[in-house]
């Protein structure tokens, strides 16, 4: 794309918000047209920065024309979200987590009439460790499959959703899935390890801002594949570069996996 590719942040008061309109605002591959947040926001109208035209709204209809729009917002940000792009056309990267089955089914029909891109974690390394783990977890069939992760005591789910990225991954290479080979708790007389079983381990405290590391243990050796995150912007990086990736893309459920190929192929 000649032009700048013009660009809405959704959940923009957030912190995720906050890093990509700050990030956005930088980037001369971009033009940040539109910064939409909740109605009871506190910023709501005051500029994204000092001498900004762009302010804090939640009237998607202001936003004028658009290319792609990035989604780090709530399950009902993103139904509004979703709902402008559908029926304008707009590409969508969503970042957005705690959707339910309902949800799913919506994103999985709108990847049919608009570029969309849906990722648990936008970290251009957690994408690379996962399309590695694919290939080590087929390689290594009969090997025993372990993730481990760690993240700072505040966070309220486990395991993460990246873990679980993880470990989706490598139970397709495996022909299998996270329902029937995850183990997610061990206490007191378990038995001996099932074979082809996924296990979990999760560790919280301090200010961690994420640390996965998938084992796999052979007879006499073992690999081990990890990512250590230290500063959260690197998600707020990825999801730009998805972004301007998917600007001008044609209709299609989409992956970070798809872009990292297409620059693995020269593209």
């Amino acid at each position: 794309m000649s032009r700048p590719v013009r660009v809405a942040v959704n959940g923009a008061t957030g912190r995720m918000g906050r890093l990509l309109v700050e990030l956005l605002r930088r980037d001369r591959r971009f033009e940040l047209a539109a910064a939409l947040t909740a109605p009871d926001a506190p910023e709501m109208g005051a500029p994204v920065a000092p001498g900004s035209t762009v302010r804090y709204s939640h009237d998607w209809s202001q936003a004028g024309a658009l290319d792609v729009a990035i989604d780090f917002s709530s399950p009902a940000g993103l139904a509004e979200a979703l709902a402008h792009c559908e029926a304008r056309g707009v590409a969508l990267v969503v970042g957005t987590t705690g959707l339910d089955a309902a949800m799913l089914r919506r994103l999985e029909a709108a990847g049919r009439a608009i570029p969309l891109l849906r990722s648990a974690n936008f970290s251009l390394g957690v994408a690379v460790l996962a399309r590695l783990l694919r290939e080590a977890a087929a390689v290594l069939r009969d090997w025993d499959l372990e993730i481990v992760e760690a993240h700072h005591g505040r966070k309220v789910d486990a395991p993460s959703g990246t873990a679980l990225l993880l470990g989706e991954a490598a139970a397709a290479a495996r022909g299998t899935t996270l329902a029937r080979a995850g183990v997610y708790a061990r206490e007191g007389q378990t038995g001996p390890r099932e074979p082809g079983a996924i296990g979990f381990a999760v560790v919280r405290g301090g200010d961690v801002v994420g640390e996965h590391t998938a084992l796999l243990l052979g007879q006499g050796e073992r690999v081990e594949l990890g990512h250590r995150a230290t500063d959260r912007s690197i998600f707020a990086r990825g999801a730009i570069e998805a972004a301007h990736w998917l600007a001008g893309k044609s209709a299609g459920a989409y992956a970070l996996d798809a872009m990292l190929a297409e620059r693995i192929a020269g593209g």
